[in-house]
């Protein structure tokens, strides 16, 4: 990467925890408890993911509109998706399952909260695109009956082995891929779109000097860093699970998705907080569509060929808190005003669910 690059990262206080990979190293030779390992690796892996999206952003930027939204849309999760691939390898498929329960409910909870909370405490009442974000929110609601159908099957044929349960969660990931190609059709041409939108902070530094040759190198080197350190994340949930005694759920829910996309939730609060709300809903919940409707039936497919399918069955609660936040979230957005009140209001359901997680038994 240019010398210039490399000092203007370097301004960024989010990349001052890539200093934490080296400590990551030191843990393991060392021998460490698997809880600090699990809390530097994830530390560590916050500025990577955050890398991956800058990078995406500016290669989006410099290919035009149509393959730059597309870039955006398919690329915009990379972080995400690569820790869930690694778990589903290792196994933990109900840690993945957590995972995408948590990254749908906290864009829509926690991020689109603190975005109102804080906009709101500064601006007061804000406005955002009503139809925008009401067709938004039908799209989240169809994706959330879709991934709601193979656990109502389930339970209806008595057993999460019944080979059907497996089919059937193949034909929706199948469906919702298609469902997705059509929504990033109808998005690429239209002036603005939730799933492939540019983030704010790239486009306002467009110019800032970020080569073609720099942005490959930066994605191909934090996508080489993710994928180690997820790694090493993955391998401890297990150890930490059993040592702190912490739900596998909490983890999944709570703890990867924060890590994965915590570049891009700070990107919708600072906008909300430039008074521009409409973006910051497009942010929040085009991530939440994103996972729906591509990230999920991607480790649908990926399962297969990793030998551990994944099926789309949840248990009653992450099923219950999924249709919970989708449906707060379209009620919130939809008159098209926002305030710190229902700001706080998202947050406070987030919380709930985040300590009813926690509470969880193993």
């Amino acid at each position: 990467m240019s010398r210039t690059l490399f000092m203007r990262l370097l301004r960024n206080p989010l990349y001052w925890l890539l200093l934490l990979a080296p400590v990551v190293i030191a843990l393991q030779a060392l021998e460490a408890g698997p809880a600090w390992v699990l809390l530097t690796s994830a530390l560590a892996l916050v500025p990577m993911a955050g890398l991956i999206g800058e990078a995406t952003e500016r290669l989006a930027l410099r290919t035009g509109p149509r393959i730059g939204g597309l870039l955006n849309a398919t690329l915009g999760n990379a972080a995400e998706l690569i820790i869930t691939v690694v778990a589903i390898r290792a196994g933990l498929l109900e840690l993945v399952k957590a995972s995408i329960t948590g990254s749908i409910l906290g864009n829509l909870l926690l991020v689109l909260g603190f975005s109102m909370l804080a906009g709101g405490i500064r601006h007061g009442e804000q406005l955002f695109d009503r139809r925008k974000a009401s067709s938004d929110s039908i799209l989240l609601v169809l994706a959330v009956v879709a991934l709601s159908i193979p656990t109502f099957f389930s339970q209806s044929v008595n057993g999460l082995g019944d080979a059907s349960v497996e089919t059937l969660s193949l034909g929706v990931a199948g469906l919702m891929v298609i469902l997705y190609g059509l929504g990033l059709t109808h998005s690429l041409r239209s002036p603005s779109s939730a799933l492939t939108r540019p983030s704010a902070e790239s486009v306002a530094h467009a110019s800032s000097g970020w080569s073609l040759r720099a942005a490959l190198a930066a994605l191909a080197i934090a996508t080489a860093g993710v994928a180690w350190l997820s790694e090493v994340l993955v391998a401890q949930v297990e150890p930490v699970v059993l040592d702190l005694g912490i739900s596998e759920f909490f983890l999944g829910v709570v703890l990867i998705p924060i890590v994965g996309n915590v570049a891009e939730h700070l990107v919708a609060v600072s906008v909300a907080l430039k008074n521009d709300m409409s973006l910051s809903v497009e942010i929040a919940v085009g991530s939440s569509l994103q996972v729906a409707l591509f990230v999920v039936p991607v480790l649908v497919f990926v399962s297969l060929l990793l030998g551990h399918p994944l099926t789309l069955v949840f248990n009653s609660f992450e099923l219950i808190a999924l249709i919970g936040g989708v449906l707060i979230a379209a009620l919130v957005s939809a008159d098209g005003e926002a305030n710190w009140l229902e700001g706080a209001e998202l947050l406070a359901v987030y919380l709930m669910l985040a300590l009813a997680f926690f509470l969880l038994p193993l």
